[in-house]
């Protein structure tokens, strides 16, 4: 081989028609892991280590007639690599160059390509989802949704939702589409367990990924061996949540090698706090259109609950005055009976389940305070299960909470809810129709005309006395119990004032 092809930057080697190499250049016998002395004269076969198709030396076994170009991957070698065989009279010059690196990054491009179509795909299905829980009307229907929307497409093999047993911690399966076999049979005969992912993923109330479901030894053993026996490899479970309320779990089952990446993830835990909204309005909604209405008296006889303690430590009956939720949390606007307001309120700031508090005014027969309560409080608890907070007494070691819901809600379900976390007691129960008046239909008139920040907007302000002369709080104090800027604050109270005027001024014309 001349010094020029010698120190080529490409691999070459010169080979007889019937494959008996006659040169190779240094290049070359870098990519083939081999020496000079042992290719020269040796067959083709033994200089190219072994490759699935041993194309190129098959092609010395026939009539190589005109160039022809062969990628294939070398095992031994671990290596992508190109050759080209150019006839030239009675030889044949083969041409070897190391597309490893290309091979891998054509593979990545691949996969993000495959990837974006297929988060195009999911992100549609998402949106179609969203859209479809928007008009749900009842628990059932939601689960029927997500079911079948998740369920019914090429990308899944199943979906199911469960919920919580009726006074227990099991789940009880409630909706189910797609190619089902056999695992869903054996994860329902398998709901009482607590390693299955779903209870895994309502207990934290956070989403839960296995892949490959076989290597996971936390789950039963059948139904890893129907899984396997159906084909499926991936697992998400995720939660229905909405703020501390963990309403349901769905499941989805596909057949493909890690499915749910982190970005699926996400998109997924969207739709299960969508799913939980969704839950939580239907309740809002059936107490709203109800005729008739279920009240409860829970009595609390619990140091635990925070209002509670200190009512009692203090010696101080409070009342509740108002309630404004805010996200998981809960502003509270409670009255002290007498003028040891300061007293509770450094009571309550040392408290689990307080996230802070603020004296709004003290007075010669008890004063009025700000209380900010954690979703892990009685009123918190019930505040997320979608009930109204009539009115609320706190005493010496006991609480009295009167709640208002539709005759839908599942009360057991309800009071279990907060007695998992405190001790509560069910003192009455009675079921009454509900007086439709004039004032009632203005009042739910007005509330339809506000949005969910504006009507926050003047629940606080009205309850932390800003509205009073002289104020209770000013427009700093309360945009920071809201957690907004001050001119925003000011911006939702003006525009839910005029649409309250507007309101009121259009009925009293008319009357």
């Amino acid at each position: 081989m001349d010094e020029v092809s010698d120190h080529a930057p490409v691999g070459i080697l010169t080979v007889t028609a019937d494959g008996t190499v006659l040169d190779c250049n240094e290049a070359a016998c870098e990519v083939l892991c081999c020496s000079p002395e042992e290719t020269e004269g040796a067959d083709v076969a033994a200089v190219f280590p072994d490759s699935i198709e041993a194309t190129v030396p098959r092609a010395f076994g026939s009539s190589l007639e005109e160039r022809r170009s062969i990628e294939e991957y070398y095992p031994p070698l671990d290596r992508w690599l190109e050759v080209t065989l150019v006839p030239v009279d009675e030889q044949v010059v083969v041409y070897v160059d190391d597309v490893t690196d290309r091979h891998h990054e054509r593979r990545r491009t691949e996969g993000l390509r495959d990837d974006l179509d297929r988060l195009t795909v999911l992100n549609e299905l998402i949106s179609d989802i969203l859209a479809d829980l928007v008009d749900a009307a009842s628990r059932e229907e939601i689960a029927d949704t997500i079911c079948r929307r998740l369920g019914e497409t090429d990308i899944y093999d199943f979906a199911w939702v469960a919920e919580r047993e009726l006074g227990g911690d099991d789940l009880v399966l409630r909706a189910a589409a797609g190619q089902t076999g056999r695992t869903l049979d054996e994860i329902e005969s398998c709901l009482d367990d607590a390693t299955v992912p779903e209870q895994r993923a309502i207990d934290s109330g956070e989403s839960v990924i296995v892949q490959p479901i076989g290597d996971d030894e936390g789950i039963p053993e059948s139904i890893r061996r129907a899984a396997f026996a159906d084909g499926l490899q991936s697992l998400l479970a995720i939660p229905l949540t909405y703020g501390s309320s963990v309403y349901g779990v769905v499941g989805v089952y596909t057949g493909e090698q890690d499915a749910f990446s982190e970005r699926e993830r996400a998109s997924f835990e969207t739709v299960g706090e969508m799913a939980g909204f969704a839950i939580n309005a239907t309740r809002h909604r059936n107490l709203l259109l109800s005729d008739t209405v279920v009240e409860l008296d829970l009595q609390v006889t619990d140091s635990a609950a925070p209002l509670v303690g200190a009512a009692t430590e203090t010696d101080t009956p409070l009342s509740l005055d108002g309630l404004v939720p805010q996200g998981e949390e809960l502003l509270c606007y409670l009255v002290a009976d007498d003028s040891a307001v300061s007293a509770v309120v450094d009571s309550l700031a040392d408290r689990s389940g307080v996230r802070d508090t603020r004296l709004i005014g003290e007075y010669d027969e008890g004063g009025v305070f700000e209380a900010r309560l954690g979703p892990r409080t009685p009123l918190g608890l019930l505040a997320a299960s979608g009930v109204t907070v009539r009115s609320a007494e706190f005493g010496d070691a006991v609480g009295d909470i009167d709640i208002e819901c539709s005759p839908e809600e599942d009360v057991r379900r309800l009071v279990d809810a907060v007695s998992r976390e405190f001790e509560v007691d069910v003192l009455a129960k009675r079921e009454r129709e509900r007086d439709v008046t004039t004032a009632r239909e203005f009042r739910d008139e007005l509330r339809d005309k506000l949005t969910e920040r504006q009507e926050n907007a003047l629940r606080t302000a009205f309850f932390a006395e800003y509205f009073q002369s002289p104020r209770g709080s000013n427009a700093q104090e309360v945009a920071e119990a809201l957690d907004i800027t001050g001119p925003t604050l000011l911006h939702h109270l003006r525009a839910g004032q005029r649409k309250l005027l507007e309101e009121f001024f259009d009925v009293a014309d008319d009357s």
